[in-house]
């Protein structure tokens, strides 16, 4: 008896080895699968799915055999929210603050780390695919920063492609059709060390077809890797479910919900479904870790060719339905199957994890050799439940904002900028613009709106002076945390804006005061920048 009491325990002991082991693995194969505009609540295991006429069975699967997350953030709008992700930077550091149009040049810093150009130093091959949307110029572009091949790369939001089509827009005259045909860039592929090639123009006749085009290009590009023993980075970039959702010709009508959204979103659950079950064929998912996320929140301001999500806003806004997308994290052996967390976590951090579970440390200096500051926290305490998560807060920006419009600390929530607030409003047709993003930055006097989000993840009850429960006190660590980030700021200053928004309205007096500031600096031999910011900076 005693012997097989010391035999269990040498088993168990084994096991317990073996599972910290597995769970300390470095270099594993890294897959990012990013989607584009869909809503949190879009999915089977965020209440949606079959509930919504638009099953996702292929992702409902993922999230049972590994971790779903409730409090994961991306930010409100595209270009932002894949910044974020591809550098673990707030994208005011980087200047890529808002969406960019095709025509504007520009895009990505040159001097910016991304997670292909860090996970090259752990000699990882890197692939890109996809939507990028940032930028344009040579120096932005995948291969230019740390991707070996990228393939089906697609510049902007699926829209401004249908800028060019007469069927869509016949209002426009036959100079204005050229102009947007000319300044629009194709189907891109390329090298690194080389220059992006154009192999085809976005058409009526393709445009629905890019999503299905580029999965096989992914699954011919798993099978090269699956060959090879040294570890590989992919990320991998939905056009869906951006508006104009346009389902591929096998999808059309093929949702219980039979509308182009729900269409749209069973065709990008069935390509995830190709990709995993490719992984499993290859014999390579113990070592494969796999993300899925949303870049932004829902897009309410096209309802009803839009994502759902049961919070306050929509895209645009600093609100929770701005920013709280979904994200599942499979790695068969690692991640324990049906687990989920609501801790605060964000595409920001990725880059943190993934150069951790690679085994390389994150530069103190950007790669002109300049001091920088990463915003990323390594999730593995959260992926593997193996102690406290490293991240408590997460600060909310729209396009202008340098200082947070809303920060979120454990449980409560401040809110600044009320833009947006209601978002589309049910039974309304055309939404006033001043409900959802196009809305105006509306400050909170004084003191900021707070919310429980236990208690009120809607944001409807502000208890910062409620004479029940009035949350005063939270002010002070509120405002210290902003505190702390504006002195970041101070000290690495926040690259200029890559893109153009507008940034409040030039009036004469304002423009005379900047003009005689100006000409007493120069007076004084000191050179100050001009006054508008050129957009390929």
């Amino acid at each position: 008896m005693k012997q097989k009491n010391i035999l269990l325990a040498a088993t168990l002991c084994a096991v317990v080895i073996f599972n910290v082991e597995a769970q300390t693995i470095k270099k594993p194969n890294i897959i990012m699968v990013i989607s584009d505009d869909t809503g949190w609540g879009d999915l089977g295991v965020y209440g949606g799915g079959v509930g919504r006429g638009m099953p996702t069975p292929n992702l409902d699967r993922m999230a049972k055999e590994g971790m779903q997350f409730w409090s994961f953030y991306g930010q409100p709008s595209c270009t932002p929210g894949r910044a974020a992700m591809l550098t673990g930077r707030i994208p005011n550091r980087s200047g890529m603050t808002t969406v960019a149009f095709q025509g504007q040049g520009g895009g990505l810093p040159k001097e910016e780390w991304t997670l292909a150009s860090v996970l090259k130093k752990a000699n990882y091959k890197t692939y890109f695919s996809g939507k990028w949307h940032l930028g344009e110029a040579d120096y932005s572009m995948p291969i230019a920063h740390g991707f070996d091949k990228m393939q089906n790369v697609v510049l902007y939001h699926l829209n401004a492609y249908t800028y060019a089509f007469q069927s869509w827009n016949p209002e426009m005259s036959p100079e204005m059709l050229e102009l947007f045909k000319k300044v629009t860039t194709g189907i891109l592929e390329g090298e690194a060390g080389g220059k992006a090639r154009e192999v085809s123009k976005v058409t009526e006749e393709n445009i629905a077809e890019l999503d299905m085009m580029m999965v096989e290009n992914n699954l011919k590009q798993l099978d090269e890797y699956g060959k090879s023993k040294d570890p590989f980075f992919m990320c991998i970039n939905f056009a869906k479910n951006h508006q104009p959702n346009l389902p591929s010709k096998q999808f059309i009508g093929k949702s219980p919900g039979k509308s182009k959204y729900s269409d749209a979103v069973v065709e990008m659950d069935y390509n995830v479904g190709r990709i995993m079950d490719k992984i499993r064929s290859l014999g390579i998912a113990e070592n494969t870790i796999v993300i899925y996320t949303v870049d932004n929140g829902a897009w309410q301001d096209v309802h009803p060719d839009s994502g759902y999500t049961p919070f306050r806003g929509t895209k645009g806004t600093d609100r929770e339905g701005g920013s709280r997308v979904p994200a599942i994290a499979w790695w068969p052996g690692q991640i324990e199957p049906g687990s989920q967390s609501h801790d605060i976590v964000g595409g920001l951090d990725l880059m943190a994890t993934f150069a951790s579970l690679a085994g390389v440390e994150l530069p103190k200096k950007d790669r002109a050799g300049a001091d920088m500051v990463f915003d990323s926290y390594d999730m593995s305490n959260v992926l593997f439940k193996k102690g406290t998560p490293l991240r408590d807060r997460w600060f909310y920006f729209t396009e202008a904002e340098l200082s947070p419009g809303a920060v979120r600390i454990g449980k409560f929530k401040a809110v600044f900028n009320t833009r947006g607030d209601n978002g589309a409003i049910a039974g309304s047709d055309a939404p006033g613009q001043q409900l959802g993003w196009r809305g105006d930055e509306t400050y909170v006097a004084t003191v900021p709106a707070i919310y429980n989000l236990w208690q009120d993840p809607q944001e409807r009850y502000d208890l910062f002076m409620n004479s029940w429960t009035e949350k005063t006190w939270t002010a002070i660590i509120f405002n210290q945390a902003i505190a702390d980030l504006m002195k970041t700021y101070a000290k690495i200053p926040p690259r200029a804006p890559q893109s153009e928004t507008f940034t409040g309205e030039m009036q004469i007096e304002r423009y005379r005061t900047i003009e005689q500031v100006k000409k007493m600096m120069n007076e004084k031999k000191v050179n100050l920048p001009p006054l508008s910011v050129d957009s390929k900076q």
